[in-house]
């Protein structure tokens, strides 16, 4: 192939592609020329306005969801925890600081050493809660003790450390378990 002839197919093709496009575009019509003033100015001198008159916006309806009306979810109420009763209130009258020390010393699980009234006695009902020190023992806890009955019907139920024990929580006001057990 010669280099005149080595660019043939490519000339050919150009003029097989400009040829199948059919008729050139027509030109775009025209608006009728503006009334010009002397100056070449549109009449009045500004470029007159074309009122402008839109369609009113319309939202297609968008295919596929629906508009449910609105769900309502019950509320869950949650009880307010009931308030803590408070402990008991001091005794007035009986039992008194010496008969729960009488009752103690009496009782073969109270160790033999001096006992001294810390607290108390508290009362509610029949029931009391008296906080006692052990004398001669310094790193000893004191010993809480829970009675019921008044006088001579003074009647030891429990004394130690943590005197909430079954029969407690079970039978005594709510002042003596606030202070036995904490509720």
């Amino acid at each position: 192939m010669s280099p005149r002839t080595g660019h043939l197919p490519l000339v050919v093709g150009a003029l097989l592609l400009s040829a199948s496009c059919g008729a050139p575009p027509e030109a775009l019509p025209t608006s009728p020329p503006l009334p010009r003033s002397s100056a070449g100015m549109p009449a009045g001198g500004a470029v007159p306005s074309v009122p402008l008159t839109l369609p009113p916006m319309t939202t297609p309806p968008t295919p596929g969801y629906t508009t449910m009306p609105p769900r309502t979810v019950p509320t869950t109420v949650t009880p307010s925890p009931s308030p803590t009763p408070s402990h008991a209130p001091r005794c007035t009258g009986e039992p008194t600081a010496a008969q729960i020390v009488t009752l103690l010393k009496d009782n073969p699980a109270v160790p033999d050493r001096e006992l001294t009234v810390v607290e108390g006695p508290y009362c509610a009902g029949k029931w009391s809660f008296t906080t006692v020190s052990l004398g001669g023992a310094e790193s000893a806890e004191p010993l809480s003790v829970v009675t019921t009955g008044k006088g001579a019907a003074l009647t030891f139920v429990t004394a130690g450390t943590d005197v909430c024990n079954p029969r407690v929580k079970a039978e005594a006001p709510a002042g003596i378990r606030v202070l036995a057990c904490g509720e």
